[in-house]
């Protein structure tokens, strides 16, 4: 794959009318919602003011993205102060949400959307030397394009997600040049809406092959996490003048922590994810020059290295502490109902190697900042074995049944190892019956 350092850095030229002939195919792909703003319609637009900073403004108004990637709980979210929402791809802009389409229910809570267009990966198997799979992806692109351009919640389009690879130095000129290409069409079917494309991180030789091969870009996506708060100076070093967007942030990913012997990743605790998310979003608002906002990750759920760890939301929907944290950065106060706060642990197996069938007692401590009562559920699972990278899904660990004897209302519990030899986790979840709830969790061993 050709990079940006091999001579191959003069943006090919696009043959006359190219993009007008894909956009007269494009436009004639099914009915969506009106092609002109209106007065149910949204224009976005980015520009530089004059002294090297960038405002976003919508509808006429200056917008600062204060942002989550998810699409649950929105009125949740307008609760705590935020105003805008990412997707990954135009079909869960789409899915049903109670009745109606997801996006309806953000425009009905202030919550504007950016919509993602998804583009293939090829570490996938998508290949952007392949002209009937780039053909196909065009299409596909502009039809979604077509199909939402007139919502009033509309914010920008996301134009892939870290396609480039979440590995290496991620300066292919394929991609870069197809990213280009993509974003010229998106921008003659919808003008009045701002195209960003979202990578994994960010290196001089990527920034360099999306400043040569991508121009038409015009805000640029970083998923960042432990070093989210450095990501504007960083692209001031190498040399990016225009506007980004942190897309995905949040504590240190399973990648960045420290590792148990048995290289189970030690899941950092509520409350220290806590601080990450709320320091982490007041430095990245911080940069008022260049930066338009960021989405923090993830408002909801997901297994990745655990079912816990991104999670600003439970699985079963309360807010978490990271909520919380993001809130009072977002507004300057802390939301209504807060969710409980872990105080004292004892979990004596925590990062250790045990005997099969060894009964441990465990005790953990919360406070409830409104004095809520508090229940307590525990449960063990087996370690991840189905590890993957860039986000890409994995199989929730089995549960162990059996393990937890005894659970008491002051968060004690007696835990008894699993007979099975391997590596394991201990979880806790507590509610408060309000809505906000909390969930840590500690790795151990049982041995042969």
């Amino acid at each position: 794959m050709p990079s940006s350092t091999d001579g191959a850095r003069v943006r090919p030229a696009i043959a006359p009318g190219w993009v007008a002939a894909i956009v007269g195919v494009l436009t004639s792909l099914g009915d969506g919602y009106a092609a002109e703003p209106s007065a149910a319609g949204s224009v976005v637009t980015v520009a530089e003011t004059g002294d090297g900073s960038w405002l976003l403004q919508r509808n006429g108004r200056p917008f600062v993205v204060r942002g989550v990637g998810g699409t649950t709980a929105l009125d949740v979210l307008a609760d705590c102060g935020g105003n805008a929402i990412r997707t990954w791809d135009a079909a869960s802009a789409l899915a049903d949400t109670g009745g109606r389409p997801l996006i309806d229910v953000a425009h009905a809570h202030g919550i504007a959307v950016t919509v993602g267009l998804w583009l293939g990966h090829e570490r996938h198997g998508f290949r952007y030397d392949d002209p009937a799979m780039v053909e196909k992806q065009r299409e596909a692109v502009g039809a979604d394009v077509q199909r939402l351009k007139g919502h009033p919640a509309l914010l920008s389009w996301g134009l892939g997600n870290e396609m480039e690879g979440p590995t290496g130095r991620g300066d292919g000129a394929a991609v870069w040049r197809e990213v280009g290409r993509l974003a010229e069409i998106v921008k003659s079917l919808d003008p009045h809406h701002p195209v960003m494309t979202v990578v994994a991180n960010v290196n001089p030789d990527k920034i360099r092959a999306i400043r040569d091969h991508a121009p038409a870009v015009d805000i640029l996506g970083v998923n960042a996490y432990s070093g989210a708060a450095g990501v504007g100076d960083a692209l001031r070093r190498m040399g990016w003048k225009r506007p980004y967007c942190i897309t995905e942030y949040g504590l240190p990913g399973p990648w960045e922590v420290e590792h148990t012997p048995w290289n189970a990743p030690l899941e950092p605790t509520s409350r220290r994810k806590a601080a990450f998310y709320n320091v982490t979003t007041k430095d990245i608002l911080a940069d008022g020059r260049q930066c338009l906002g960021a989405y923090a990750f993830l408002w909801g759920s997901k297994q990745e290295a655990t079912a816990t760890w991104f999670g600003m939301l439970l699985p079963t929907g309360e807010k978490t502490i990271a909520a919380d944290a993001v809130s009072e950065a977002w507004t300057g106060h802390w939301p209504a109902n807060r969710a409980p706060v872990l105080g004292d642990v004892d979990v004596p197996l925590a990062g250790r190697h045990i005997a099969a069938a060894t009964t441990t007692r465990v005790a953990v401590a919360y406070r409830d900042p409104e004095g809520d009562p508090l229940t307590y559920a525990w449960e063990v699972r087996a370690e991840s074995s189905d590890r993957r990278e860039g986000g890409d899904a994995e199989r929730v660990p089995r549960l162990v049944e059996g393990c937890v004897r005894m659970e008491r209302h002051d968060g004690s519990a007696t835990v008894v190892a699993p007979a099975e030899p391997g590596a394991y986790r201990l979880f806790v979840t507590v509610r408060d019956g309000n809505g906000s709830g909390c969930s840590d969790n500690w790795p151990f061993f049982v041995d042969p």
